[in-house]
């Protein structure tokens, strides 16, 4: 019993010295302290003490970058020694052969993501360029693509549709794996979405839906049913590929380039910044993200790959960057970072403080419509435009480019659209006058 009340209190002593060795429980579990200099001098300052003013972040720059710049997007499918679908399929050594053609021409071939940081005006890309796609996920562009685009050091972007991968209810013998799309994506290959079906997005049109026990039937859905199936196609299929490979997916590659306003602004809401269709063009600093075109190569049309060429290989790439002009220079209207009440207004500025302007190269592109065809008066120097198609969301910018003194002029500009006010206005009933 006395041996009992001596060790007592040698284990409060005990206790007691290592709660002071540790701060609290909620004290513990708060994360390590940076050990950068910052940090260290902070957690260095007794209390009550100023541990002086903090330093200002760095700014950071963006580059000046070369606007003049253009690339050209190749849109590729499966690799197969005999042709059968020549509209989806191309040989082995008719992709290699055109790889060496992208090289011979003096056209560097970038990632996707520099082609979008270069849009977003935080990095160069080479005056003259290409990015390589390929679509849907075929085990031919891991096994035969793959090692000769290792061959010549080109990057590329996978767009894939989720039930198309094998184990999908989509995905046959051919298809691509999981594990494949994960070696790929450990050795630096871009992956990107697709849909989950591939099909038309577009309400009311034609689409197969998988049934239990694999029937398939062909049927239009419309309403609630349309929305939660084109939801799992473009916001779905994006989720998985991020959850299976463990990812960020920002492109969507559109089945057959058929898609509309709704499906755009889906997209845009699940986070994808960039859109593509098969509609071929060389893309350039102001070409609309949510519509940037690829050439789809096909077996039946090797014509469609040289025009390309031809098309990127005589741009003006390697010229000085586009000077910008203020857009309060323009006295624009709708002036820069107002807001109008209507989605069909006229679109203004004026040209004159601009010396030198060469009519015919007056541009003018607009938000969600592209370029429009605009009025511009070389003596005035006024250039507009009547919005003829109602524009959507609740804000627009507007580019106006020209050619002066045979040098590139480009102003920006953005203002607000709230149109409700306008609709409520017009939709309220005149009071009525008394007689």
């Amino acid at each position: 019993m006395m041996i009992r009340f001596a060790i007592l209190p040698l284990i409060l002593a005990l206790n007691f010295s290592m709660c002071k060795k540790n701060p609290s429980a909620e004290g513990s579990s708060q994360p390590a302290v940076s050990s950068s200099p910052s940090a260290g001098a902070s957690a260095g300052a007794s209390p009550g003490t100023s541990a002086g003013p903090p330093s200002s972040p760095a700014k950071i720059s963006k580059p000046v970058v070369d606007q003049t710049a253009q690339t050209i997007i190749f849109c590729y499918h499966r690799l197969v020694d005999k042709i059968r679908y020549p509209g989806t399929e191309i040989t082995p050594a008719a992709f290699e052969a055109e790889m060496q053609q992208l090289k011979d021409a003096g056209i560097t071939v970038i990632t996707m993501q520099d082609l979008l940081a270069w849009k977003r005006g935080d990095k160069n890309i080479p005056p003259r360029c290409a990015v390589i796609t390929f679509d849907d996920g075929w085990k031919s562009q891991y096994e035969v693509a793959w090692p000769i685009m290792k061959k010549f050091g080109y990057p590329f972007t996978m767009f894939i549709y989720t039930e198309g991968v094998r184990g999908g209810s989509l995905g046959g013998g051919e298809a691509i794996t999981w594990e494949q799309l994960a070696d790929m994506r450990d050795n630096g290959v871009d992956i990107q979405a697709h849909t989950a079906t591939h099909q038309d997005l577009r309400e009311g049109h034609n689409i197969m839906l998988a049934a239990p026990g694999g029937k398939r039937t062909r049927t239009k859905l419309t309403g609630p049913q349309y929305e939660q199936w084109v939801h799992n196609e473009v916001v779905g299929s994006k989720e998985l590929l991020e959850q299976r490979l463990g990812i960020k997916v920002n492109c969507f590659a559109v089945p057959f380039g058929n898609y509309n306003e709704h499906v755009k602004e889906l997209a845009r809401n699940a986070g994808f910044e960039a859109m593509f269709t098969v509609y071929g063009q060389p893309i350039t600093f102001t070409s609309p993200l949510d519509s940037l075109g690829r050439y789809a190569i096909e077996a039946n049309k090797p014509k469609v790959f040289v025009d390309a060429v031809k098309m990127i290989g005589t741009s003006s790439g390697g010229a000085a960057a586009v000077a910008e002009v203020g857009a309060a220079d323009l006295s624009t209207q709708p002036a820069d970072g107002s807001t109008v009440h209507t989605a069909l207004p006229l679109i203004k500025a004026n040209l004159s403080r601009v010396s030198g302007i060469e009519p015919a190269s007056v541009q003018m592109r607009v938000s969600g419509l592209g370029v429009v065809p605009v009025s511009y008066d070389p003596k005035t120097g006024t250039v507009l435009y009547q919005v003829t198609q109602k524009l959507r969301g609740d804000s627009c910018t507007v580019i106006v480019s020209a050619k002066a003194e045979g040098k590139k002029v480009e102003a920006h500009w953005t203002f607000g659209i709230d149109a409700t006010a306008a609709a409520a206005a017009k939709a309220s009933p005149s009071p009525t006058v008394k007689k």
